[in-house]
């Protein structure tokens, strides 16, 4: 999976260096078009040139599918040319799909990929056609049908690429409840999960759904409630954001800003404008982020719920971790602390470093850009076109080790444990905690 993102993004890297690819007529420079194409893969959205002003159409429609694939994963792209091609799937390749939409199980996973394909294209369609519906009186028939499909996909797949120009975002429809509920809608099925997404459309009850489907969405849920909640408190006087709109417009934007921080992208208020309480609050709803096997990034909600539904069993003094009454195993609880603390260790490490390369920003810029890296988010605090050559290929690194990062660590510590199972016990030794 590793080598199959990098090399997508390599190839991305070239096109997006040609120089048919940018408006000017001269090449970005390879590091450039590196961190464009790896923020795309890796559906983060930061970018270093304002994508509606700097790319031509060729360099607009690479971004676009960069994204896509980012979002889909290659794996389930592969599959779709295997089948367009009549291609039979291998069962080294299923393996392959397993992991890479991180099931338990191998059974049913080439039907759970055309269910995927088959979802998305449809709910990327009908959001193209209600975004069209605000886009074509303001740009045209053409530029409007593409501007819509463009922010449908990249809403969906948590991107957070926009065509809007000059770094604006959805800023100039911050008041407009058609573009904020579209995009809204979009990027929480995208960040939901895609087993989610099926279980609820093939079980259509929540007393029905599977443990992780029933933690998703009430975490989802909270997070959100408490996102929307917050932001409105924070932000509801501050001038510079909220202060001057309407109600409406505050109702919408603080929805947005609620849900959009969960690795979207996406902002239609001035996030350098924020309270400091409104940042460190994003940051927090970015290295939670979405949802396993969904196109979020982030530690993922479950991991997160595991880890505190942990703590409270330990301060009640229960001996497991008990979840709408199924006992979490604690293979699972293991493997959701090792991403976390690894998680937590390489944001850490990246805000030192960058702290060092990047002198003229402050500490809190510095660690919400590594924070949006890693959560594959793509907000900012507008210091990511100043950053210099080293600072670009250390938030690149930063976007990638976070979309295949904790993934790839859970699948590896995964076939640890079973390695070693059966072998030697040492015996017990407490010692002094807390």
């Amino acid at each position: 999976m590793v080598l199959g993102f990098a090399s997508v993004i390599l190839i991305g890297s070239i096109l997006l260096n040609l120089p048919i690819a940018s408006r000017n007529g001269e090449s970005i420079g390879f590091v450039n078009a590196l961190f464009t194409a790896t923020s795309a893969v890796c559906v983060t959205g930061l970018v270093v040139v304002d994508t509606g002003t700097y790319w031509t159409v060729f360099g607009q429609t690479v971004i676009l599918f960069l994204i896509q694939i980012g979002g889909l994963g290659f794996m389930t792209l592969a599959t779709l040319i295997f089948f367009i091609l009549g291609k039979k799937i291998t069962l080294r390749e299923r393996l392959v799909m397993q992991e890479a939409l991180n099931q338990f199980k191998i059974s049913g996973i080439v039907r759970l990929t055309q269910y995927i394909l088959v979802a998305t294209f449809l709910i990327e369609g009908i959001g193209a056609i209600l975004l069209s519906i605000r886009f074509i009186p303001i740009f045209g028939v053409s530029k409007g049908i593409a501007y819509s499909i463009f922010h449908s996909i990249s809403a969906f797949c948590n991107a957070g690429f926009d065509l809007m120009g000059d770094f604006t975002s959805l800023t100039s429809f911050v008041n407009d409840p058609l573009v904020n509920v579209v995009v809204w809608i979009l990027i929480v099925i995208g960040g939901l999960g895609f087993t989610v997404v099926v279980d609820c459309l093939q079980k259509k009850r929540f007393s029905r759904f599977s443990l992780h489907t029933k933690m998703v969405l009430s975490i989802s849920a909270a997070l959100i409630g408490l996102g929307f909640i917050m932001i409105l408190i924070l932000e509801y006087s501050n001038p510079a954001t909220m202060g001057n709109l309407p109600l409406r417009g505050k109702l919408l934007s603080g929805m947005f800003h609620g849900i959009t921080p969960r690795t979207a992208g996406f902002n239609t208020l001035p996030t350098d404008q924020l309270t400091t309480a409104s940042i460190f609050l994003t940051i927090v709803l970015m290295f939670i982020g979405g949802s396993s096997a969904s196109t979020a990034g982030g530690v993922k909600t479950t991991t997160a719920g595991v880890v505190i539904w942990t703590i409270v069993s330990v301060i009640k003094g229960n001996d497991d971790t008990e979840i709408f009454q199924k006992r979490i195993p604690r293979d699972i609880i293991n493997r959701s602390l090792a991403v976390i603390g690894i998680a937590m260790l390489l944001i850490v490490l990246m805000t030192m470093v960058l702290s060092i390369t990047e002198k003229d920003f402050s500490f809190v810029e510095i660690f919400f850009e590594a924070t949006s890296a890693f959560g594959t988010v793509g907000l900012s605090l507008g210091i990511t076109p100043s950053l210099s050559l080293s600072g670009r290929i250390l938030v690149s690194i930063t976007m990638f080790a976070g979309r295949v990062g904790p993934l790839t660590l859970a699948l590896a510590v995964a076939r640890q444990q079973k390695k070693k199972k059966g072998l030697i016990k040492y015996p017990e030794e407490k010692v002094i905690v807390g």
